[in-house]
């Protein structure tokens, strides 16, 4: 059975007529596994920010959850397999006593929001497999509300999930990390959320610039325009909605 998203299509073609800038992600990661713990300070490094004359004049945000993509993001496409090194990533985050992100002092601070499970009823067992292997890990699925649309127009009650819970008070505390520019990239910024990219999915050791394996001619595109849009424009993500670089 299909998951179309054309809504979605149309709304990254009018992104990239409108404002291509948005098309980009605040931060690029050849897979989740390379994610910095500490993704506030890598946020603002990566970004072309006018140059300061003094040491600390720029702050970088503070985030407080994650949103993660599943499919190969996490997993491998249309499965619920996840890699060891994955899962490694997962355990330190949820693990580590530095980690913003750890299950004992922040419960709530991992969402996976995906195109498939918690997205209609008819991908349930996807989401009953991934919450049993990420149970230990206290890692929900989101379950797309009734009236809502899935990616990238779902992002305010993904922000509202979060807020419920005391994670978070501001969209721009959250970073949506994801393979696909024209969902995961453009939500965020609808959202108002930072952004970051995983060039080559689930798969390590990709060469840069020759795409990850089994991409369709969306994908490829989107590895192209993002190349373009970068390169020869010059172009750059700007910061979310509210944020100001300055401290």
């Amino acid at each position: 059975m299909t998951n179309t998203n054309l809504r979605g299509f149309t709304q990254a073609v009018r992104t990239l007529l409108t404002t291509p800038s948005q098309f980009l992600p605040h931060l690029t990661v050849p897979t989740f596994t390379h994610l910095p713990e500490n993704i506030g300070p890598s946020l603002v490094q990566s970004q072309q920010t006018p140059p300061t004359t003094e040491k600390n004049t720029t702050k970088s945000p503070v985030i407080r959850a994650l949103v993660l993509d599943k499919d190969n993001t996490l997993c491998p496409p249309k499965t619920t397999t996840f890699p060891p090194q994955i899962l490694t990533k997962l355990e330190h985050l949820r693990k580590s006593s530095t980690s913003p992100f750890n299950q004992q002092t922040s419960p709530s601070s991992i969402l996976i929001v995906s195109n498939r499970a918690g997205s209609h009823p008819r991908y349930d067992t996807e989401v009953h497999s991934l919450e049993s292997s990420l149970e230990y890990l206290q890692i929900p699925v989101f379950r797309l509300p009734a009236g809502i649309e899935k990616k990238p127009f779902c992002g305010e009650a993904v922000v509202d999930w979060f807020r419920e819970r005391g994670v978070v008070e501001r969209a721009d505390e959250i970073a949506v990390v994801g393979d696909r520019l024209g969902t995961d990239v453009i939500m965020a910024s609808m959202m108002g959320a930072w952004s970051v990219w995983c060039r080559d999915g689930v798969y390590e050791g990709v060469e840069p610039g020759k795409g990850r394996p089994g991409m369709n001619m969306l994908e490829r595109m989107e590895m192209l325009l993002e190349k373009y849009l970068r390169e020869s424009r010059g172009l750059c993500a700007p910061p979310p909605k509210g944020w100001n670089y300055s401290s």
